[in-house]
């Protein structure tokens, strides 16, 4: 059945990468109609967050943050199925790095990197970062339960040469990358919600407190490599300026998950930037009532002398 609904999908999959983008574009806002005004994809999901994060804004503020955030999903969706067809030089003028001399400067050191992501802007471009650094990259993701589309996506993302991994593999490759001695950078999208059973750290996201990961950090610590949060921005439809911000040249010297604490701050001031790119269809805030007792502020009693 996962082959007979792949092989349905792939050829009109193949036809929309070839679309020119002023087409692709007209697909992306009918694709937004239908998802939005008819079938209402995961609607009640996107307005409970936003109205969570943002309760001073009033319903026409949100409502705007919200359809702005599903015509720049549907972009981004199509975005993606375009990377089959794209040119590495179409892919860079359209995903410019604005300080890729700071990677380069990295590199010429020989230090080694961790890239940190959130789900905001866009993600999926961001493999054409191989295309112009030396190091290999490797991008942590999430397997898809079909295995045709899965290694339809590890195809469309690696085709700028980045080797995609999932989390399980994540520690052996890397500690096998380190001790080779090549020249590496780690991806990683560091946003999600864990599990709250399993979660090792709390933080206020947003001013709520959630359950975070922290793999990232402690793959950052544990091999030396050099965190650096990616901050996207979307100048206009399908055109992105991505821009490095160096967390620390000694992740070992910081304090536990000061890395993920400086990393989730500067999530933030995007979404307060731009909210209508954060993808608001995620649980982020799904644990919110399930904090711990020793992550829960504690009150000041103030008792008589």
């Amino acid at each position: 059945m996962q082959f007979l609904v792949f092989i349905i999908a792939y050829p009109l999959l193949w036809l929309v990468s070839r679309l020119p983008f002023k087409l692709l574009y007209a697909l992306s806002d009918g694709v937004f109609f239908l998802l939005y005004y008819v079938i209402g994809y995961r609607k009640k999901v996107v307005r409970s967050n936003i109205l969570l994060v943002f309760p001073e804004k009033d319903i026409k503020e949100r409502l705007d943050i919200e359809k702005k955030f599903y015509q720049h999903m549907c972009d981004m969706f199509l975005e993606m199925i375009k990377t089959m067809g794209i040119s590495t030089k179409e892919a860079e003028r359209r995903y410019r790095f604005t300080n890729i001399e700071l990677y380069h400067q990295l590199e010429n050191e020989g230090k080694n990197t961790m890239i940190m992501l959130p789900h905001y802007a866009s993600w999926e471009w961001v493999f054409s970062l191989n295309s112009q650094i030396k190091s290999k990259g490797y991008g942590i993701y999430q397997r898809i339960g079909n295995k045709y589309f899965d290694k339809l996506v590890r195809d469309i993302r690696s085709k700028f040469g980045t080797i995609l991994i999932v989390t399980s593999e994540s520690r052996k490759i890397t500690k096998n990358a380190k001790a080779s001695g090549e020249l590496f950078s780690l991806g990683i999208i560091s946003d999600q919600s864990p599990m709250a059973s399993r979660a090792r750290h709390w933080s206020k996201f947003m001013d709520i407190m959630v359950p975070v990961h922290i793999g990232g950090e402690e793959l950052a610590k544990q091999y030396d490599l050099v965190p650096l949060h990616l901050k996207v921005r979307k100048v206009k439809r399908g055109f992105y300026e991505a821009t490095f911000i160096k967390i620390s040249d000694k992740p070992k010297d910081l304090p536990n998950y000061k890395i993920t604490e400086i990393f989730l701050s500067e999530t933030e001031k995007s979404i307060i930037e731009a909210p209508q790119y954060y993808f608001w269809t995620h649980k982020r805030w799904k644990h919110r009532d399930k904090v711990p007792e020793a992550f829960k502020p504690v009150d000041n009693v103030q008792t008589n002398p």
